[in-house]
Order: structure tokens, then sequence, then C-alpha cells
């Protein structure tokens, strides 16, 4: 299914109304203005350089106020100009120490909207949502391309998804687009510092900037934004998602077009890990004067992407993605959209009074009709998603019990949690090689962690027996239906035969050859493995044995598992 957007004139406004725009004069503010007044509202333009102020206001037919907004009679300011409504579009909100243009805004009487990317300040604006119900008006944060924008393209991309495994955003503007201080103090002062990511049910750790891939954004109707990095990076969609839309993973990435530029960044990042320093945004001004005079090394083309994986109401996997590609130097306009969406919206009376993110506030069809104002192309396409053990297994997969199936249902990570017994071999050659692999000690009851990563075509198994970790990787060669499972320099192909074993359907590992950096072992040196899983008690079963003719025993263990997520909770 492809849906891409056309270019139309900007809707005039059913009624006039005053606005303010606080940073009016920033790279998204000026966006915001000259698309309010277009629609032919009474734009005040509010910024602390009432010369540039002016400037702008003129040559929008507009008018222009000197605003700070650490002024104490901040309230007084905005009662002066009986705004209808008041959008904060300079920031940084990382900055902010607390929310004094939206208390102002409320003690005026007027709607509050903000362009905030930072997490913290966007969920903490429902602390004013007793007194903005009070005073009967909205106070909304996060009116921007997240999580405004993407929060809309979500909400209709989970529709027929029962089990949402995966929400994954990425934003890479063109290296030509405009940049602020802000916006440079925002993105600098993530680089290298830990961030919370949700992944696999659970919080983990992450770093912001840290190590980048490629990423390439495709829409029916123009060309390719392609081999573009990305890496991690904080936003509120990570905060708000996991629970609003029950998933299990969400990830958010934003790449710089240079590869200068964002490689530059990433080491920067490490660097200051490295030696402890915590303020890079002090370094913005500088940045930002090079950035400047990088601009030739990219081009005026960007996007977003935003996709959705998961599994529908009869179990079978679904993985829809929605891009948006921003053609002549457009992209800058994208943030500055949800905002005029969110007035046209508050002029109909269409938008609930209280203090909130903004999540859904309006619908993707909404959202499209406005990109349709700016050159873009936009597209939502289904694209197959898949998953190792399906697709190894075909139709005995189905075969298995809820809870083995579950087991392997991989689409961004899942965290397992149980309890295992384990038996070593005695013999001093299998000894030396669990020691070489890692394998646990012997134990009657340890702890087990069973992480599985999808990674590309490959899923990596991280497995922790009491504080004993050691990892495989596992892959499947296509048209061969087994598994690959690489153990460091060791590689063994797996054949999966479905039997019953404890009276349930099991599958069994049988190893058929195995390599030492792409050469063949010899048959008599191939390890024998006895390995079964299965489910009983609504948990994943496991019973595996390994051994050689030259060593006899090495290690068995076996024990259960369930979701850490579900245990969780």
């Amino acid at each position: 299914m492809v849906n891409s957007c056309r270019v139309t004139d900007h809707p005039a406004s059913e009624t006039k109304r005053t606005i303010v725009v606080i940073g009016g004069t920033g790279v998204f503010g000026t966006r915001i203005v000259s698309g309010l007044a277009a629609r032919g509202h009474d734009v005040v333009v509010a910024g602390r350089d009432i010369g540039r102020a002016e400037a702008l206001a003129a040559a929008h037919d507009c008018r222009a106020v000197q605003l700070d907004v650490t002024n104490p009679n901040l309230a007084a300011s905005f009662a002066a100009a009986a705004p209808f409504a008041v959008i904060d579009a300079a920031g940084p909100f990382q900055g902010y120490a607390g929310y004094a243009a939206a208390e102002a805004a409320i003690a005026s009487g007027a709607h509050y909207l903000d362009l905030s990317d930072d997490a913290a300040f966007t969920l903490g604006i429902g602390r004013l949502d007793e007194a903005a119900k009070a005073a009967g008006v909205a106070v909304i944060s996060g009116v921007s391309s997240v999580p405004a924008l993407s929060s809309a393209i979500v909400a209709d991309l989970v529709a027929d998804v029962s089990d949402v495994h995966l929400i994954e955003s990425v934003i890479l503007p063109g290296n030509r687009a405009p940049r602020g201080l802000s916006v440079i103090r925002a993105i600098v002062g993530q680089a290298g510092k830990p961030m919370r990511m949700w992944r696999g049910g659970v919080w983990s750790e992450e770093t912001a900037w840290g190590w980048p891939v490629r990423r390439t954004l495709s829409a029916k109707g123009t060309a390719p934004v392609t081999g573009r990095w990305a890496s991690f990076i904080g936003a509120p969609d990570l905060q708000l998602f996991p629970a609003h839309y029950s998933a299990r993973s969400v990830i958010f990435r934003a790449g710089l077009e240079s590869w200068l530029m964002h490689g530059g960044l990433v080491v920067l990042g490490w660097f200051a890990r490295l030696i402890g320093y915590k303020r890079l945004e002090t370094l913005s001004p500088a940045l930002l004067w090079v950035a400047e005079r990088l601009k030739g090394l990219g081009t005026d083309r960007g996007g977003m992407a935003v996709r959705v994986a998961g599994f529908d109401a009869a179990g079978d996997a679904v993985n829809k993605v929605w891009t948006l590609i921003a053609e002549g130097g457009d992209g800058p306009h994208i943030p500055a959209l949800p905002a005029q969406i969110l007035i046209d919206k508050l002029c109909r009376g269409e938008v609930a009074p209280g203090a909130r993110a903004c999540l859904a506030e309006f619908s993707r069809h909404e959202a499209e009709a406005a990109l349709a104002t700016i050159r873009t192309v936009c597209a939502v396409v289904e694209e197959p998603q898949p998953i190792l053990f399906r697709d190894a297994l075909g139709p005995r997969f189905a075969a298995l019990r809820a809870a083995h199936r579950g087991l392997h249902d991989v689409i961004d990570r899942r965290i397992w949690q149980g309890e295992a017994e384990v038996t070593r071999g005695t013999g001093w050659l299998g000894r030396a090689i669990g020691v070489l692999i890692g394998l646990p000690q012997a134990a009657r009851r340890v702890p087990v962690t069973v992480t599985m990563q999808r990674e590309g075509d490959t899923e990596r198994w991280t497995r922790d027996f009491g504080g004993r970790r050691f990892a495989s990787i596992l892959s499947l060669r296509s048209g061969e239906g087994r598994l690959y499972e690489r153990f460091g320099l060791l590689r063994f192909a797996l054949r999966l035969d479905t039997v019953e074993h404890d009276e349930a359907p099991a599958l069994r590992f049988v190893i058929e050859g195995a390599d030492l950096l792409g050469l063949p072992l010899p048959r008599f040196l191939l390890p024998a493995s006895d390995t079964y899983e299965y489910a009983a008690d609504d948990r994943a079963h496991f019973d595996v044995t390994v051994s050689t003719s030259l060593t006899g025993l090495i290690v068995r263990y076996r024990g259960w598992l369930e979701d850490a997520a579900a245990a969780a909770h």
C-alpha cells in the first residue's frame, strides 16, 4: 500500500486568532510564523532580539515583541497580548529549569504548545494538568516531529497489530538544512552520554550518538535517501511509547548526512565519555561555526521513517514502514507543521483541555494533508518480517506449543529468565573446552538469563548462568532450512527435527557438521549434541547435553525460561 503526498496551497484559517510564537526568529519558529500568518492569524513574533523579530514580522505582516521567558512578569506580557495560544519554539528544552512559559500561558487563559524534543521535559508537563483543566486550556508538549508526528503515524500503523514487538523511528536531515544554536546544543549535549531505552520489555542502557548503522529511506515516486549513518539518540518517544502502545521495544535513531560530521560527533562523544567530560554543549557555538562551513558536503534532501513490527491477532508477523522524504530543502518545515495542525484543531474546539505530552493528538491523514503543503513524498509499505525459527521450520513451527513458539519470536530483542541444573564432565579435556567457551560450573540450581538479539539476518544468543556468560550467533542459509550456530571460531550446522519429548512437541537440534575458520572438521572431532526444546506448564524448557568421543561429557544443562518482562509484572 502506497500513499503519496501532493503539493497544495496553505489552507486558510477558519477563525483569526492571536498567537504568540516564542523563538519566532529561530529555524522552526520562522516556519511556524509564516505558516500561521498565511492562514490569516494575528501572529506575534516574540524573542530576545527585537530587531530580528521586527524584521520577520514586517515580512509576514505580523507584530513583534521583545520577550524573555525567564522574566518573572511573563504572565503579564502574555496577558497584554491577549493571545489565543502561545507556542514555544525556542529551546533547547533540555536546559529549561521549569515550565514558566506554560504556567504564564495558563495564567493568561491561553493554550500552550511547545516543540520539546526532551523526554524529561515533555513527560513532566503533566504536572500542570489540574491547572490547565481549571483554566479550560490545552497545554501540550512535544508538538514537533517527535512525539507529535511520530505518534500519529504509530497510532495508524498499530491498528491491526495485537502484539507490538518493535517501534523504530529514524530522522535523517539533509546536510544543507539550516541549524540554530538551540538545535546544535540539543544534539551535542547528548553525545556519549548514557540513555535509557526499552528493549525486550525491560529498560537497558545505550550510548547516545554511539556506534552508527546504515539506513536508507525509500518511497515510491522519488529517489531514495541512501546510505546515511544513524545512531541512537534520546527522544520523548523512548519514554512515552512503551506504555502507550504496549510495545516490547522502542528504538529511536538520528543521523547527519555528512559521514565526517556524524563520525566526528561519535568520536567526540566517545572521547568525552573516556575522560569524564559532561558539558559538550559548551562547544556548540564552535561546532555550529564548523557545521555552517561544511554544508557543501551534503544535499538538501532528508526524511524520516517509522516502523512497527509484531504479530496480528491470527499470530502472523506484521512489518509496516511509513517513510517521509523531503525535497528541495523543505525538511526544516516538518517540525513546524504539528503546531499548525493543532492550532487549526484548537480553533475548531477539537482539542481537550489539560496538560500532556503530544501523543496522537492528530491523525496520520491530518499529518499527510499538512505535509502535502510542502515538497514531500509519504509512503506506507508492508514488508516481510523474517523470523529465524519460523523460516527454518516452515509449517512445522505451528505444531509447537505457544510458550515454545514465543521463545523464538525475535524481531528486536527478547530476554528470558529462569533456572537450570548444570552437570559438567570430569575429564581434563572436556573441562578445558568448557573454560575456553565459558560454560557454567556444575550446580543444582542456578539462575539463567538468555538474551536473544536480532542483528540483521542473524540472532545473537547471550546465555548467563549465574554470572557465567557465553554467546553464539545463529543464522539461516536460504534454501537449506537448517541453522548455523557460531561459537567464536567454531561454526556448527544444525538440523531441526520435530519430535516428542516429555510428552510434548519438541525441537531436537542435531549437529550435521562443523568448521573451524571455514575449514571442515573431520567427523571424529564432531561433538554429539542431545539437545531438546519444548514447553510445559506455560514455560519453555531446554535440555542440552554436549559430549565428544574424545572427552566424554562436556556439559549438560537443563531447566526452564519465561519472558523476563512478563515475570517482572
